[in-house]
């Protein structure tokens, strides 16, 4: 004992203990000591766990949110249930307004985002914005595809940017929600091949599974997605893959670049995940740590793998700098093409 009889300071928790522990007694509060030594996310979550994705089934964003929720289960990261639900339309903007207006400080609520909301906030004014939510984690980039019907007349990309060029109007092009990046890819390649945007003749549509089925119909003359939105079509020779917009080419896609096709132009799409505003640090913290358990995990792996989806993985004050960032290339590059003010 010291001299005050108090005892000496422990490095356990920063408690104090006796300096002699006798018999089971002694055991059981050393025990009883450690055990209050868990940081505040060790438990979480405590219940189920929800994750929106803001679209409906079948997109790039539903894709990744079940595939998170696979990772995350059948890895035992999380033993509680993962459970998925879409709120889609206008880009993700209306399921983004619902998960902050209705889970502020709710940490087992999450969302899956990415570059397609942003451009959305934007071109569609939306009241509210990714200042609202809480940062996360982004997870990865996907690059997107080309399409067009397997019966299609154009061949190559050189030849469809050719009709493009000769009458705009009579190309359409399908893909995602107004200011999405399917939208911003078609507007760039205008501005690369010296089309004036606004004159391009672009299709919304509020999820992959509308687009790909306007493109399978014939309905339109191309369309622009995520390749693992297409990848099951072109496969299955219902759609020809014209070009991938990566920096290099994709092995298993099987498709130039549209650098190789000869325009100077690459576009990643890039997705992450948000928690609702008001949640404390130390829930930050542990929705973190959960996400960074997922990553390394085999499955998570595996799946970027067979997606065909490139690791792109942030959080923190990394990931805020890079939101900011994006937040100011997209509304420039939409101010450009007239899709926003």
């Amino acid at each position: 004992m010291s001299e005050s009889g108090v005892g000496e300071r422990s490095g356990v928790c920063g408690r104090f203990l006796p300096t002699t522990i006798v018999g089971v007694l002694g055991l059981l509060a050393l025990l009883a000591v450690l055990g209050g030594c868990s940081g505040a996310g060790d438990d979480y979550p405590e219940g189920d766990v929800e994750l929106m994705a803001p679209a409906d089934p079948g997109g790039g964003w539903d894709q990744t949110a079940r595939a998170m929720q696979s990772a995350l289960t059948e890895s035992g990261v999380v033993e509680e249930n993962v459970e998925v639900y879409n709120v889609g339309g206008a880009g993700g903007t209306i399921g983004l307004a619902q998960f902050v207006s209705d889970n502020a400080g709710d940490p087992n609520q999450l969302m899956v985002m990415g570059l397609v909301m942003v451009g959305a906030i934007q071109t569609n004014d939306s009241p509210v914005d990714l200042n609202q939510t809480t940062p996360i984690a982004s997870l990865l980039t996907e690059w997107e595809a080309i399409v067009v019907p397997a019966d299609s007349e154009y061949q190559t990309l050189e030849q469809l940017v050719e009709a493009f060029k000769a009458d705009p109007g009579s190309i359409s092009w399908a893909g995602g929600s107004a200011g999405s990046t399917d939208q911003i890819l078609i507007g760039l390649l205008a501005q690369e091949v010296g089309v004036d945007p606004a004159e391009v003749n672009y299709i919304a549509h509020s999820g992959g599974g509308e687009a790909n089925s306007a493109i399978l119909s014939g309905g339109v003359s191309a369309g622009v997605s995520g390749l693992a939105e297409v990848r099951d079509q072109v496969e299955a020779g219902q759609m020809r893959l014209l070009a991938v917009s990566s920096d290099e080419r994709i092995e298993e896609a099987d498709a130039p670049t549209i650098v190789d096709s000869g325009y100077d132009l690459v576009v990643p799409n890039w997705r992450g995940v948000m928690a609702p505003p008001d949640i404390s640090d130390e829930d930050r913290e542990a929705i973190v740590g959960m996400i960074e358990e997922m990553h390394d995990t085999p499955e998570w792996q595996e799946t970027l793998e067979a997606n065909g989806w490139t690791d792109f993985f942030q959080t923190g004050e990394e990931y805020e700098t890079f939101l900011d960032e994006e937040n100011q290339r997209v509304r420039d590059v939409l101010g450009e093409m007239e899709l926003a003010g």
